[in-house]
């Protein structure tokens, strides 16, 4: 029973409904970003991604990338092809 109250003690507990996003960035909101499929990636549009997202982080990924498949709801994540043209822009 002890170690059960420990670990339970130890747990993370998810925000609360409606509760408001932190300052340095938000839910992500992919939308507000599909205007930059078919754009070459640069580091300006990923920073105009960013801030039109409403995103604490972004990670461009290619084909082939390895990536983690942890759900951040803060992060954008910049789909490109071999050319470096944008292909899809999604929350995650």
């Amino acid at each position: 029973i002890v170690l059960l109250a420990s670990v339970v003690a130890c747990a993370t507990m998810p925000p609360p409904p409606g509760s408001a996003p932190a300052a340095s960035g938000g839910p992500c909101n992919a939308e507000a970003a599909r205007w930059a499929i078919g754009q070459p990636v640069t580091d300006e549009l990923v920073n105009r991604v960013l801030r039109e997202t409403r995103s604490r982080d972004a990670r461009v990924l290619g084909p082939g990338d390895m990536a983690t498949m942890d759900f951040r709801g803060d992060r954008v994540n910049i789909d490109v092809n071999e050319r470096g043209a944008i292909t899809g822009v999604r929350c995650g």
